[in-house]
């Protein structure tokens, strides 16, 4: 069993400092019976801690060739590797509960990742995920952060999921090192939170996708009422509108035929 090349365009990087592991494995709270999907393990140097962890534990890589090295590393016991795409991988009908989420993520796909666990936020209990600081550092951003920092997955994930911003790490423990800092962030369920999705993402992204403009010129071409709302919030940007302003903008939207 060779090692594994990393792929550039899959920007594979692949970590190669088993105290970092350790440490973001356990920065993962879950109970030893639960469900665990790691996402893009590359050569396992997570998988194994995990796997000593938890029972119900299976693995989701993109890359053939880190399919076939997952296989041949762990066979007694031998792990769940899936095979494929996760932004393809359908959470609901592979599950039989919701589980927790883990994963060096490559920087050119995290944010579709994050929008595939936002849109099967019913299946999702918690995530650790590493990725390139400036991304842990938007997603995390509380209200009142800089203007460059605050953005839509910002506001989206925050309505679902309490965001906890954790360690960096630097690129020399990465093979091969990456060009910027990445840093570890995790989210755990809110409990009972009832907004819809879609409202919300249509508000917060026509807010975002002109984030010079005031909010009364950005979602003007949205179907609602916004003479119901403060002056003073439709005199601001995006960035400084706070979570809760926008599910209540959301639901002030009207219904699409």
């Amino acid at each position: 069993m060779q090692n594994l090349k990393p792929k550039k365009f899959l920007g594979q990087h692949f970590l190669a400092d088993e105290n970092i592991a350790r440490k973001i494995v356990k920065s993962l709270v879950a109970p030893p019976n639960a469900c665990v999907v790691e996402i893009g393990p590359g050569m396992g140097v997570l998988t194994k801690y995990l796997r000593a962890q938890f029972e119900d534990f299976r693995v989701v890589e993109y890359d053939p060739d880190a399919v076939e090295y997952l296989r041949e590393k762990f066979i007694e016991p031998p792990i769940q590797v899936v095979s494929g795409d996760f932004l393809k991988w359908n959470i609901a009908s592979a599950l039989d509960r919701p589980g927790y989420f883990i994963g060096n993520l490559p920087y050119n796909v995290t944010s579709p990742i994050l929008f595939q666990l936002l849109e099967n936020r019913k299946w999702v209990e918690g995530c650790v995920f590493m990725v390139q600081k400036e991304v842990a550092d938007r997603i995390c951003a509380v209200e009142g952060a800089s203007v460059k920092e605050r953005g839509i997955l910002t506001i989206l994930l925050d309505c679902y999921f309490e965001m906890r911003k954790g360690f960096k790490v630097s690129p020399s423990v990465f093979r091969p090192p990456p060009k910027v800092m990445s840093a570890v962030f995790s989210m755990v369920r809110r409990p009972n939170v009832d907004v819809p999705f879609e409202p919300l993402r249509t508000v917060v992204k026509a807010a975002f996708g002109q984030r010079r403009k005031t909010l009364r010129n950005s979602i003007k071409k949205l179907d609602m009422d916004l003479e119901a709302f403060p002056v003073e919030w439709l005199s601001l940007r995006a960035e400084a509108l706070s979570t809760d302003q926008f599910v209540q903008l959301s639901r002030a939207l009207r219904p699409q035929p």
